[in-house]
């Protein structure tokens, strides 16, 4: 069972307990995730203009089946040419622009800001510049502002996988400095 399927069984029991309106964000203190599972993550955390979850767990499935043929398009030719293409792109950098899941993303997530969840959550990504694991995290975010990233990018970034998805990169701003990170 994937992690989509387990938090769909989850949310659906805490319905039943709590009524329709009980979420996964309401009954956690952090929620992390990487890759799609970071996307999840803030999917079932940013909030609406009701300020409740933005996406509720059984929503997320229809999402992916619905955008993912988008994000990840297949080739229509002979398998023997798909084979060649795939050597090239391999060589030569990911197999998908990212293009359509940079749009998709960022019409879902909007202007939400990482210290806006409804509850905690830890995104780790890599900075291909430093070598090293960024985490992104709310409750830092809250203590340095330097920290509060966009979410989308935050999802672009930890989404990114050299192979399939170019590296994403953004900086954030400190509101009260000026300062660049």
């Amino acid at each position: 069972m994937g992690v989509e399927s387990e938090g769909l069984s989850l949310e659906f029991e805490l319905e039943k307990l709590d009524g329709e309106e009980a979420r996964i964000a309401d009954y956690f203190d952090v929620i992390a995730g990487t890759s799609t599972g970071g996307l999840v993550t803030a999917m079932l955390t940013a909030p609406n203009e009701k300020n409740r979850p933005l996406f509720a767990a059984k929503e997320i499935k229809d999402f992916y089946l619905t955008h993912c043929p988008k994000i990840f398009p297949q080739p229509k030719c002979c398998p023997l040419l798909r084979q060649v293409k795939k050597l090239i792109r391999g060589i030569s950098g990911p197999k998908y622009d990212g293009k359509y899941l940079h749009g998709i993303v960022k019409e879902k997530l909007a202007k939400t800001r990482l210290h806006q969840t409804l509850t905690n959550i830890v995104i780790p990504t890599f900075d291909i510049k430093q070598l090293q694991p960024t985490i992104f995290s709310s409750y830092q975010a809250k203590e340095k502002p330097c920290l509060d990233a966009l979410l989308s990018n935050i999802c672009i970034a930890t989404s990114a996988a050299p192979t399939y998805l170019p590296a994403h990169y953004f900086e954030t701003k400190d509101e009260q400095t000026g300062k660049l990170y």
